[in-house]
């Protein structure tokens, strides 16, 4: 699914940082009783929020092994130590509210297990925004080159690597304010589109974008939809993504540091304005990047 961008100017203000956290924190309690206390303890971990388009954290308990663990068969994300593992569930903005589970494998050969937990319910805002026509309608010519497109990123999204992650706490990859949410219902030229799969942070064309935390470069690309694009690859299914790039600066297989420049924001794509479409995959579903920035 290519992502979307928002002009900056039309979005609604942004509520301020510590009232979301607090509003987060009232939903995980509704849906979790007693879980809103540890939705963000000191550690590696991002805010667990288990909706549609956020992140489970699910104790799997002691094992001498690292368990195996997958969700719908594609591999999850398990740190921890033998004293404690924890899974840590990317959650599809597709998800259906309801249970859902995973299956546990605790030891090589070992049979393996479910695991269930609940998918709360999040409404998203919807936006309305006006862009290029050529971008909505596409020409049989562009669609094809957006087909091409989208099967060179589902390979690039199917990334599993290790070493595994230690610390899954983000920094934001570029200042500025935030423009345009992560989920919201997008519809571009009066057609529904799909639902916004990241963060837009305005900033002026040129600004730098920096690496939110160490990774591979593992995709670079000029796209229909995403213009200049960067992929990076943190391991264990843990991906970011750049879209609107006005210029790049590495190349695939570059091991970049926190904070290393990757590129500069841009308006190039399907945009109505310069800003930076920043996207987080965990196991294969885009998620909010708000729940892996600093409370």
């Amino acid at each position: 699914m290519p992502p979307s961008s928002a002009l900056p100017s039309v979005c609604r203000p942004e509520l301020p940082w510590p009232r979301r956290r607090w509003l987060q924190a009232a939903a995980l309690a509704a849906l979790c009783p007693g879980a809103a206390l540890h939705a963000r303890e000191d550690g590696p971990w991002p805010q667990a929020l288990p909706v549609p388009g956020g992140v489970a954290r699910l104790d799997l308990g002691p094992a001498p092994e690292r368990p195996v663990v997958h969700a719908d068969g594609v591999p999850v994300l398990v740190l921890g130590s033998a004293s404690g593992w924890t899974a840590v569930v990317g959650i599809a903005l597709s998800a259906p509210v309801g249970e859902a589970h995973v299956s546990v494998q605790a030891a090589a050969g070992a049979a393996a297990r479910r695991l269930a937990y609940r998918v709360g319910r999040k409404q998203y805002r919807e936006q309305r925004l006006t862009v290029a026509p050529r971008t909505v309608d596409l020409s049989p010519e562009d669609l094809a080159r957006f087909e091409r497109e989208h099967a060179h990123q589902q390979e690039v999204m199917a990334t599993f690597s290790t070493p595994l992650p230690q610390d899954l706490r983000m920094r934001a990859p570029v200042p500025g304010p935030r423009s345009s949410s992560f989920g919201l219902r997008r519809v571009f030229n009066g057609q529904a589109r799909n639902p916004h799969s990241g963060m837009d942070i305005a900033a002026p064309t040129g600004t730098p974008v920096a690496a939110p935390l160490p990774g591979r470069v593992i995709d670079v690309g000029d796209y229909f939809f995403n213009g200049g694009t960067v992929w990076l690859d943190h391991g264990g299914g843990l991906l970011s993504l750049y879209c609107h790039l006005s210029a790049v600066d590495c190349q695939v297989g570059e091991a970049l540091e926190r904070g290393q420049r990757l590129g500069r924001v841009g308006a190039t794509g399907r945009v109505t304005g310069p800003h930076l479409h920043w996207g987080v995959m965990l196991n294969r579903a885009m998620v909010d990047p708000a729940l892996f920035l600093p409370a």
